[in-house]
């Protein structure tokens, strides 16, 4: 986790950071002037702790979407570390070449052994660019397409973490086949023979994430958003401007109570006060506590019955009603 002194805030997180900036200038004038300020640093970080709680009770949703693009938020190699072992990454696509944004490899879930797939924006500039901010282009998806049928040959789970603004759109990604990646994935996915649980772990964007977002179980963390359009790009297409992303976050319905209430999730996974980004430990060890049981209920199923459960699943969503053309005639 950052320091202090290195924390990225955003605007409505600063009321937590005037508490932090105090207890440093405490700790400062203690370290100079030998005056004991231990009891008053403490109440401010109960104070901070208590700011952490009301911050996440009364949020909208676009403060819901920039918490999910907070700086300091954990990536899906800070996941891996945190909750798992023996992470060996495995590369390319056997194809094109090997795709930064998208990472993946066998590691071991509490001694069993999975497969992890996720997208990775990087953790400074430099490796955001390397990274190119999580949005993978085709290869990226065939290199995970690749880690899920070796998974499925040696009857490994795959647990994939979504996190991506949406797959890359420029031209040469559509020249390679952008659109019949994200489709063969998708096609492939609710094939697999193997448990899959997938989890928004930060923004779930578009085809982006449903490229490696079909499971037996798909749930989202607190702070986090799933819709098929971003809203800046939302508010641009409606409004010919970004300045009503707000609202179009609102009308979205992206959050993941909205996702769990259409049906569109199976579960909410709890992030610690405030945030993930506040505590890395504790976010991996809740997470890693929910999907657990969850992995282990699925493993129970039979093979045939988790396919079409899973088939069944996806084809069950969305609304729409009938029209009565016999009537109109």
């Amino acid at each position: 986790m950052p320091s202090n002194a290195n924390r990225q805030f955003l605007d409505f997180e600063k009321p937590i950071k005037d508490l932090i900036d105090e207890i440093e200038r405490l700790k400062h004038t203690s370290e100079h002037k030998k005056i004991d300020y231990s009891d008053t640093i403490a109440r401010l970080e109960e104070n901070i702790l208590e700011k952490r709680k009301e911050l996440t009770q009364n949020l909208t949703s676009w403060q819901r979407v920039q918490l999910s693009r907070h700086p300091d938020r954990p990536y899906t190699l800070k996941y891996i570390d945190k909750m798992m072992t023996n992470f060996v990454e495995l590369h390319g696509d056997r194809n094109v070449k090997d795709d930064k944004a998208m990472v993946g490899g066998f590691c071991q879930l509490e001694g069993e052994t999975v497969m992890v797939i996720g997208q990775q924006k990087g953790i400074n500039t430099k490796a955001r660019q390397l990274r190119n901010f999580g949005m993978a282009n085709p290869e990226g998806y065939r290199k995970a397409l690749r880690l899920m049928k070796l998974a499925e040959k040696f009857n490994k789970p795959v647990i994939t973490f979504i996190d991506t603004p949406g797959a890359y759109p420029g031209l040469e990604a559509e020249e390679r086949g952008q659109g019949e990646a994200i489709a063969r994935n998708i096609y492939e996915m609710i094939r697999l023979k193997v448990p899959v649980i997938c989890v928004i772990i930060g923004e779930g964007a578009s085809g982006g994430a449903l490229g490696i977002g079909v499971g037996d179980r798909v749930f989202m963390m607190e702070n986090t958003w799933y819709t098929v359009i971003s809203p800046e790009s939302c508010s641009s297409i409606l409004w010919r401007t970004w300045e009503k992303k707000q609202v179009a976050a609102d009308q979205l319905r992206l959050t993941a109570d909205n996702m769990l209430s259409f049906g569109l999730i199976d579960g909410i996974i709890p992030e610690p006060d405030g945030g993930a980004h506040w505590d890395y430990n504790q976010a991996a060890q809740m997470l890693k506590d929910f999907i657990l049981p969850v992995l282990q209920e699925i493993k129970q199923i039979p093979v045939e019955d988790r396919v079409n459960q899973r088939i069944e699943k996806f084809s069950k969503m969305g609304f729409w009603e009938e029209a009565n053309t016999e009537a109109q005639g």
